[in-house]
């Protein structure tokens, strides 16, 4: 089922309006895993960074072994034509999406021209801040030997989704993953931030998490007000230690954590300035480049 019940799909040439069926029982992709796609927004009259996001799919297709049949300026023009669609200050999640259908005779892997793409456009509101919590997931990320970590792949959220049912099993939003070297390398849907004595710390990427455009994007604007943003190795005894946490992704773009494992964490300054440099960034149209 969709996330949401307002939704478009673009799919062969138009527009449907729904949850188009788009990829066939035989199709690669839905047996084998070979989709990706990305994730933006559109909230308060405003599609941050779109340009990027639609790049990074067709990096995304080209890193699983497949030619992508559109490129990022298609993309990019799809997803402004489908957010028409909505009023205005809809709050919507945008999802372009590239997949395999054949399979070469060795059936395992794909052909590589044979791919499908669409673009789906949901209704989501942005989550309210105030209410995140935070666990540590018994889950780790994959190494680059060991999935390819590089593309937004649907088959890499198997494991994302186990970590975030056994958080909300427990009782919290999310939870931090590990990475094979027992590293903290990020939430099962968020890019994490952590603060201490003034300074921002986040782990630097290593290939088993992605460096994601918000996370990117946040860096440079904490950075330009005059805060220090260190990218390191973390380990949990240093979130343990912190005095504020944050996560950044698509769905919620910036997110204090209210509480970290049993500790709440109070009332943020630092990860609640982050948020405010983010809209103004947003609000503001510049759509500039990531440095």
């Amino acid at each position: 089922m969709a996330v949401g019940t307002e939704i478009v799909t673009w799919y062969q040439g138009q527009w449907h309006k729904g949850n188009a069926p788009i990829i066939g029982a035989a199709d690669h992709a839905a047996w084998l895993g070979s989709q990706v796609f990305d994730g933006a927004r559109q909230f308060e009259g405003c599609r941050p960074d779109l340009d990027l996001h639609s790049a990074r799919i067709i990096r995304s297709a080209l890193a699983m072994g497949m030619i992508p049949p559109v490129d990022a300026e298609t993309v990019h023009g799809l997803l402004e034509e489908g957010c028409k669609m909505f009023a205005p200050d809809a709050a919507l999640y945008l999802r372009p999406m590239i997949w395999a259908r054949d399979s070469t005779p060795g059936i395992i892997d794909a052909v590589p021209d044979s791919t499908g793409f669409a673009i789906c456009i949901e209704a989501l509101p942005m989550p309210a801040a105030g209410a995140f919590s935070l666990t540590v997931s018994p889950f780790c990320r994959p190494r680059p030997d060991m999935a390819l970590t590089e593309a937004k792949a649907a088959s890499l959220y198997a494991n994302n989704a186990r970590i975030m049912a056994d958080a909300r099993a427990r009782g919290f939003s999310n939870a931090l993953s590990l990475d094979v070297n027992g590293h903290v390398a990020e939430t099962a849907s968020t890019n994490v931030f952590m603060v201490r004595d003034g300074a921002v710390f986040t782990p630097v990427p290593n290939g088993m998490f992605l460096n994601g455009i918000t996370r990117q994007r946040v860096i440079g604007l904490l950075r330009a007000d005059g805060i220090e943003v260190i990218e390191t190795s973390l380990t949990l005894g240093d979130f343990e230690a912190a005095e504020e946490i944050f996560v950044t992704g698509n769905i919620a773009k910036v997110m204090p954590v209210a509480r970290y494992q049993e500790r709440d964490l109070g009332a943020p300054k630092i990860g609640a300035r982050a948020r405010a440099l983010y809209w103004d960034y947003a609000l503001s149209g510049q759509g500039a480049a990531l440095p």
